[in-house]
């Protein structure tokens, strides 16, 4: 019978569900993450507890028996959400284990090409997202950007708005996911708001809530300077939109400064 394991979402859970299968040799396992979690008329149901340690021990074997590219296509494809890739990336695990190496660049492994799959549309995403958020500037000293990415690539995207807005404390709020990244000038955490709290006040929080409302006048004058710019340097007559499609999905468009009338 098949038994269906259930798990809190995150990446340290999944490897925990993993050890979980080999340490109580469970056969034919189904695991779900919380999106898909309901009643299996096809098996039993369990809920797995993350357990940091067991997790280390079977990333750190993963290490072992494979590259820094496999393991960064691996982990993009946890990220894609992509219904079942838990279980694939199961199966994945089970032909390392088994083979001492990960079968590598073996495209026609349909384990290994629905991976890749899933990594390179999160790929994309994150680069697409590095270059679509648009910070505002709220309360004191803190910049604020809403997003409602296709795939979760918050973690991500982390270093690089970490890199690049060094001197400066941000938000990054993924609204379909409701957590965000936080930067305080050392460093990027996760974090969670409740934009009901009426108390709260400014955007560095955990449990807060943040208001967009609360933007500064400089920060109306600097739309209206980026939206300056951008329409004079934007020339009519070359404009193809077709192409701009391709590039900026109108799904974007809510999230940039030059969109907004």
């Amino acid at each position: 019978m098949e038994r269906v394991l259930q798990y809190d979402g995150s990446f340290d859970g999944l490897l925990t569900t993993i050890f979980t299968i080999y340490q109580h040799k469970i056969k034919s396992p189904i695991i779900q993450a919380p999106a898909q979690q309901q009643s299996s008329i096809f098996g039993t149901a369990h809920e797995v507890i993350t357990e940091p340690e067991k997790a280390h021990r079977v990333l750190k074997r993963m290490n072992e028996l494979s590259t820094p590219q496999d393991m960064r296509e691996f982990y993009k494809a946890f990220l894609s959400e992509v219904i079942g890739i838990e279980n694939t990336l199961f199966q994945y695990c089970q032909q390392t284990f088994e083979a001492g190496k990960a079968p590598s660049g073996d495209y026609g492994n349909s384990i290994i090409l629905k991976i890749s799959q899933a990594a390179k549309m999160v790929g994309r995403e994150k680069h697409r997202m590095e270059a679509f958020i648009r910070f505002h500037l709220i309360e004191d000293d803190l910049y604020y950007a809403n997003c409602e990415p296709d795939f979760n690539v918050l973690p991500l995207i982390a270093s690089h708005f970490k890199n690049r807005y060094a001197d400066q404390k941000w938000v990054i709020y993924d609204l379909k996911r409701d957590f965000g990244i936080s930067y305080d000038l050392h460093e990027v955490v996760e974090v969670t708001i409740n934009f009901k709290d009426p108390r709260s006040q400014r955007g560095i929080v955990n449990t807060g809530g943040l208001k967009e409302s609360r933007f500064r006048e400089s920060e109306n004058n600097y739309r209206d300077l980026w939206n300056q710019y951008f329409k004079s340097t934007n020339i009519e007559s070359r404009k193809n939109m077709k192409l701009h499609l391709q590039h900026v999905p109108r799904r974007y468009w809510k999230y940039l400064s030059e969109k907004v009338a």
